[in-house]
């Protein structure tokens, strides 16, 4: 039945779909204990970017966040609830068109909403059928880093009634003119879910408009009723980058906040 206390990992090739024509992997990480002979459903987080997040072998300059090693150390110290992490591959040349909501001045991008309906009726009602998860919006998250952070939010928003939890690492606010700052401010009404959003202070060549930005969506959350330190938390990093190393790090804090071990407030 394998080690208890550690996860495993499986991979899936989601075949093409009518909303992305392409086919593509899926890694999976499931928690130690998983196989256990008394059986249990585990909440699921579904990750952007998949092949930076186990694998140095196929991570963007061989940088994985060695999300398994710390999923694994943090639920065996009790900080964290057992979950199952899915990393959905980006397909290379079409990721920058998949994780922007809408296009810029030149025409690229704005395929997101294509790629959204993907995860929600293609990838996730998969990953139900194939593990023993618990399906509802409440225990279902979703993250990514850098346009990966920034569709996680617009599609987060979008489909709040199926992500209840959200990972927002260093978006790029600064698509299409700060578009998503006009997604927050329009919304009706605050959907209820919990965000984790995160910038470091050395990226990009203007550091503090990253900083500025992340800030100025901190703002616009919290005035449509998110509370920094309850659904909303927010981290400045000192020192970090805009690299796949700051990002593997910061999940240690980003998994405790959202997926908190039960008693742990």
């Amino acid at each position: 039945m394998g080690d208890p206390l550690t996860g495993s990992i499986r991979v899936h090739c989601a075949p093409p779909s009518r909303f992305s024509k392409q086919p593509r992997e899926i890694i999976v990480y499931l928690p130690p204990g998983y196989n256990a002979p008394e059986p249990r459903r585990y909440p699921v987080l579904y990750l952007h970017d998949g092949q930076n997040l186990f694998d140095p072998a196929t991570a963007f300059l061989g940088n994985a966040w060695d999300l398994n090693g710390l999923a694994d150390k943090l639920i065996q110290d009790g900080r964290i609830e057992p979950l199952i992490i899915a990393g959905i591959y980006n397909t290379g040349q079409n990721r920058l068109a998949e994780y922007t909501p809408v296009s810029n001045r030149r025409g690229c991008g704005g395929r997101a909403r294509a790629y959204g309906r993907f995860l929600a009726e293609h990838v996730k009602p998969f990953i139900d059928r194939e593990y023993r998860t618990l399906g509802d919006f409440s225990n279902t998250g979703l993250g990514g880093s850098s346009l990966g952070g920034l569709v996680s939010l617009y599609l987060g928003l979008r489909y709040s009634r199926t992500f209840g939890k959200l990972l927002v690492m260093s978006p790029s606010v600064w698509w299409a003119n700060r578009a998503i700052l006009k997604d927050v401010r329009h919304l009706r009404r605050k959907p209820d879910q919990k965000i984790w959003l995160d910038i470091g202070t050395c990226e990009g060549e203007n550091p503090q408009a990253c900083i500025d930005n992340a800030a100025a969506l901190r703002d616009a959350l919290i005035a449509k009723g998110w509370r920094v330190g309850n659904d909303l938390a927010f981290l400045v990093d000192e020192g970090a980058g805009h690299d796949e190393k700051a990002w593997g790090r910061r999940m240690r804090p980003a998994l405790e906040f959202l997926y908190p071990a039960r008693g742990i407030v």
